[in-house]
């Protein structure tokens, strides 16, 4: 890869930013705080331009985690990764959240490894997916979906888990690490090199995240 890839990751709490010109020589910016995507993505973007010395229009393309998770999130991330790639003339690639952090975690986990990604949805469903990390980096073992609260349990048993749903199961437990639960914007670039080539879009107009429920407004009641 010649030109550099920007990588936007807002799928939960963390709004992240990298600049990957290779895994020698790449440039973050990672914020945790809730709430703060929208006020402070184009901060991180605009300081990483600064600090590379390069436009918009030097980059290869823009990858962007494309979910599932944080509605809001979602939507701030794919927005602005359509502005700054419209304006520059340059594809996007949707990342799949759930198999960039596992691709993340197949570098750090012994090879063999089975384990389970399982993430809030809302105070009765995670977003679950189980994973088996092979000589190539991972596969899925099962496929993503939604599970019931009371599910949950039966699906993780004996199972290494990573996600913040496990603080919806008796606060703890002792086959996981809930810290761990939205991948880093490195690998969000790391992933649409190695994998999402073939995933670059231009016409992105009608590019959504993929959400995998339904949003629902709840209206207040008078």
């Amino acid at each position: 890869m010649n030109k550099p890839i920007l990588a936007i990751e807002t799928s939960e709490t963390q709004c992240g930013t990298t600049i990957y010109f290779s895994d020698e020589k790449h440039f973050s910016s990672t914020i945790n705080l809730k709430h703060s995507h929208s006020e402070k993505l184009f901060e991180s973007v605009e300081y990483l331009f600064k600090t590379t010395e390069i436009e918009a229009t030097e980059l290869d393309s823009i990858a962007v985690s494309e979910g599932p998770g944080s509605f809001t999130g979602l939507r701030i991330g794919m927005s602005a990764a359509k502005g700054i790639a419209y304006g520059a003339s340059i594809p996007i690639i949707p990342v799949p959240t759930f198999e960039a952090l596992a691709y993340q975690l197949s570098q750090i986990l012994p090879q063999g490894t089975n384990f389970a990604i399982a993430n809030k949805v809302n105070k009765d469903e995670v977003y679950f997916a189980k994973f088996t990390i092979t000589s190539d980096s991972y596969i899925f073992a099962d496929k993503l979906n939604i599970l019931k609260l009371e599910d949950l349990k039966k699906n993780i048993k004996g199972t290494k888990v990573f996600g913040n749903a496990l603080k919806m199961v008796n606060g703890e437990t002792e086959t996981g690490n809930h810290f761990t639960f939205s991948p880093d914007p490195l690998y969000i670039a790391k992933w649409a090199e190695r994998f999402g080539q073939e995933r670059k879009i231009i016409n992105y107009d009608y590019l959504e995240p993929n959400y995998l429920k339904n949003f629902i407004v709840k209206e207040r009641k008078a």
